[in-house]
């Protein structure tokens, strides 16, 4: 059986413990880095400024930005 890729940005909205998949697909852009993040890999965003980070390091260089 062949895996299908979809390739295509989704939109997301992001809860304090989850997100919720508003327009169907299997990766967002990391607001840092600009790199992909497929969504079972998404574990870090900010719920007030609604983005996504890669990892830990670009959610801290984004946090240590807005201080």
């Amino acid at each position: 059986m062949y895996k299908l890729k979809m390739e295509k940005l989704a939109k997301i909205k992001f809860l304090p413990n989850n997100f919720e998949v508003i327009k169907e697909g299997d990766h967002v852009i990391c607001a840092v880095s600009g790199r992909k993040i497929p969504l079972n890999n998404l574990n870090y965003w900010n719920v007030d400024l609604q983005e996504p980070y890669f990892s830990y390091i670009e959610a801290a260089k984004r946090r240590d930005q807005k201080k």
